[in-house]
């Protein structure tokens, strides 16, 4: 998998592009065929070897055995065998090992799916690190993301469910993490790396961080520490399906994954990436072409077991409806540019029943700059750019990318399966856009369709609120300061709002609004003064290298008299950076 997820400026190849929810072409076998029964995993060779390569051999589901000797007698090894689905993981160091399948009675397709070498780390494989842990932060502001989704006005009706069980197949979690570790599923979290389920503990750790990060925006808790998710109530396990090293997702490992989650009763799983080494398959390659049916039969599965996948639509720009050309294929050896049609297609995202996720811009209402986008191919939206939420070691950082969307769409799913616990995946998937925010295009052309239905997001931007349930309460009385104010080095500065006309005392969800050009953030304590003297923090030098906070915090100020003079207080705490108070605001 190959997108990019921007870390505090930084590009990082992380995020996958999943898209199109359109059915992918299946051999002979219906796609309910595969909706039962569960894998059985074959013992691996005894010993790695150079040259060595990994397959799909695909057959009809149920009693694999004379395929499976098949593939002994002809130069390969059983990694792996999903009896339930059909689908078989071998390895081979032939080079006309598929060739040679094809022509086996009851092989139904069979391809390679890579164009370079099984590690050898496939046959022993090391556990990931596990971190150590960094002091845990001592606040927990409510961030833009959340507010432009009502998640903040969610949990107070619903947090989510801890029997709702979200599956992150991803490149792994930082189970220990202060802000991950109270929502942790240890019990079904497992590595599916190379394709076989590895259940020793902490094999589900992370190799890189971008699961973290993901699993932080699904259900981070509300523990008045760092971040909260979307869904602070809900369970999360673990699902690592990217190799270490290369932090590529293959097919065998996809496969390993979704029917792993269909067989742990996940409810809703989240797929930031697309499935290596092709961005797109084509089913008039006879390789792509096994991809495309192993991973479809393990979607179908998964699905048939009570689990819906979401996915992120991709950082490229691009029209999914049309598509042209790739130029990014095979990413595990050397891209070639070739062309395609719409037949080829991306997965796990374009499978039929994957809710594919589009990422909105900073203000919630536009499409992020590099989010693809595509009509009747995208579904909904979400806030994808700079995501702030947790990275391994105890720590936080801010994404971008569709990456960051998907979870955001997972955590609302999982709240509505917390509400509605009879929801089929279906049911689930048809809610998610009903009650989504509608979002009109913009003045682009490439936009089409209408306001309740478009290219750029599908049904509109989703709502946790409605999700659970409730309504948006009436707005209360507005103020807002326009003056800028002048934020030195190692200075401490304020700006005045006066609220008048207010009956009693504040609010218990206090909304202040905060609009600071700053850069490097991490130099920066922000409070909130009430009229009596008494000082909310809402923002204590997190965020590191980030410029500026444009934030709307929700404060418990429900002892404090309403009316008075409320100040907004920056201290600055080292030199080199400087920045101003742009506007701040209360909503009472």
């Amino acid at each position: 998998m190959r997108i990019a997820a921007t870390a505090l400026g930084t590009t990082l190849a992380l995020a996958g592009p999943v898209s199109l929810a359109q059915a992918a072409p299946l051999d002979n076998e219906p796609l309910a065929a595969f909706r039962a029964a569960a894998p059985s995993n074959a013992a691996a060779p005894a010993a790695w070897a150079a040259g060595t390569r990994a397959y799909l051999v695909i057959t009809t589901p149920g009693d694999t055995t004379a395929v499976r000797n098949a593939v002994a007698a002809n130069g390969g090894s059983v990694f792996a065998s999903y009896d339930a689905i059909g689908v078989i993981v071998a390895h081979s160091t032939a080079t006309g090992f598929a060739a040679t399948m094809r022509t086996v009675p009851g092989v139904q397709k069979a391809g390679a799916t890579r164009t370079s070498d099984v590690p050898a780390d496939a046959y022993n494989p090391a556990l990931p690190s596990n971190p150590a842990q960094s002091a845990a932060p001592t606040t927990e502001p409510v961030r833009s993301d959340m507010t432009q989704i009502k998640a903040d006005q969610a949990w107070a009706v619903n947090p989510g469910s801890a029997s709702v069980k979200v599956g992150i197949l991803d490149t792994g979690v930082d189970d220990q993490h202060q802000d991950l570790a109270p929502n942790f599923n240890a019990a079904d979290s497992v590595s599916c790396a190379y394709g076989k389920a590895d259940t020793r503990a902490g094999a589900w750790r992370d190799v890189d961080q971008h699961g973290t990060h993901v699993a932080g925006t699904v259900a981070a808790a509300k523990n008045g520490k760092g971040a909260i998710g979307v869904a602070p109530g809900v369970k999360i396990s673990s699902v690592r399906i990217a190799e270490p090293g290369s932090t590529l997702f293959f097919p065998e490992n996809t496969i390993c994954g979704l029917v792993w989650s269909g067989d742990h009763g996940f409810k809703v799983t989240n797929n930031s990436y697309y499935t290596d080494p092709w961005q797109f398959n084509c089913p008039n390659n006879l390789d792509q072409a096994a991809i495309l049916e192993g991973v479809g039969r393990a979607q179908a599965y998964a699905e048939g077991k009570g689990s819906l996948q979401v996915a992120a639509a991709g950082n490229s720009n691009v029209d999914l409806a049309n598509k042209t050309t790739d130029s990014s294929s095979p990413n595990d050896s050397t891209p070639v540019t070739r062309t395609i049609t719409n037949d080829c297609l991306d997965i796990p995202a374009e499978l039929p029943g994957v809710v594919t996720v589009a990422a909105n811009g900073t203000s919630g209402t536009s499409k992020a700059s590099f989010s693809n986008f595509g009509r009747d191919v995208i579904e909904v939206s979400a806030p994808g750019e700079s995501v702030y939420s947790t990275v391994p070691g105890g720590k936080y950082s801010s994404l971008s990318g569709t990456s960051m969307a998907s979870p955001h769409v997972a955590g609302v799913a999982a709240l509505l399966a917390s509400a509605n616990p009879a929801y089929t995946p279906a049911d689930i998937r048809a809610k998610l856009g009903e009650h989504a925010t509608d979002l009109a295009c913009p003045s682009d052309a490439r936009c089409t369709g209408t306001t309740a239905k478009n290219g750029f997001f599908g049904e509109g931007r989703v709502d946790a609120l409605k999700a659970v349930g409730g309504s948006t309460p009436p707005p209360g009385k507005y103020f807002e300061s326009l003056t800028d104010v002048t934020i030195s080095d190692n200075t401490t500065v304020e700006s005045a709002i006066t609220v008048s006309g207010v009956t009693g005392n504040a609010p218990a969800t206090l909304k202040v609004g905060v609009d600071v050009k700053h850069t490097y953030i991490g130099d920066l304590k922000v409070d909130l003064v009430a009229p009596d003297g008494s000082v909310y923090t809402v923002h204590n030098r997190t965020g590191s290298g980030t410029d500026n906070i444009v934030q709307t915090y929700t404060v418990n100020a429900s002892s404090e008299v309403a009316n008075g003079v409320w100040k907004l207080r920056v201290n600055d705490n080292a030199s080199a950076d400087t920045g101003k108070i742009d506007a701040w605001n209360l909503t009472f």
